[in-house]
């Protein structure tokens, strides 16, 4: 099924709906990729779901990311919508201080945003703002750290047990 809507057509929408809180468009892999104002997501996402042209009914994956390089964004909110009705999909992408990582929930508008919220909030220390119940969902509780930041080594360097040249590093 041939897609009725283009990447152009859906990006000029959003700007034009939502202005400076858009930002340039991305196509990879003909994958729309466009990153927003975080304190815009909710409205952004709400927009795209209840628009008669658009009808964004799908979160397909929402996760995060870690980017200790870039100073005040250093994570990045990724939404994967797929409108089934016009056959496109949209990929968004918010980014937020590592200081205060804090996004407002889409559960009111998507129920499986419920446990995808929590495993980023698990995984990254995001915290969605109006969860109906924002807790780990797969690591201990008792955890004071998110696994999935690049803070921490993935090797202990300590080890002599292991030669580096057996995996590709000199």
């Amino acid at each position: 099924m041939a897609s009725k809507l283009t990447n152009e057509e859906v990006y000029t929408l959003l700007k034009n709906a939502f202005g400076d809180k858009v930002g340039e468009m991305l196509t990879p892999f003909d994958l729309l990729t466009v990153e927003v104002a975080a304190e815009s997501a909710n409205a952004i996402i709400e927009w795209l779901k209840k628009d008669e042209k658009l009808q964004v009914s799908y979160l397909t994956v929402l996760g995060g990311v870690h980017y200790p390089e870039d100073k005040g964004r250093e994570i990045a909110v990724v939404y994967h919508l797929h409108s089934l009705v016009n056959n496109f999909r949209i990929r968004l992408k918010a980014f937020l201080p590592i200081e205060n990582p804090t996004i407002a929930t889409i559960t009111y508008l998507y129920v499986g945003a419920n446990w995808m919220e929590r495993e980023t909030f698990d995984f990254y220390g995001v915290i969605f703002a109006g969860h109906p119940n924002l807790k780990r969902v797969l690591n201990d509780d008792s955890m004071d750290y998110f696994p999935m930041r690049k803070e921490y080594q993935l090797e202990d360097a300590t080890r002599e047990d292991k030669d580096d040249r057996f995996f590709g590093r000199e």
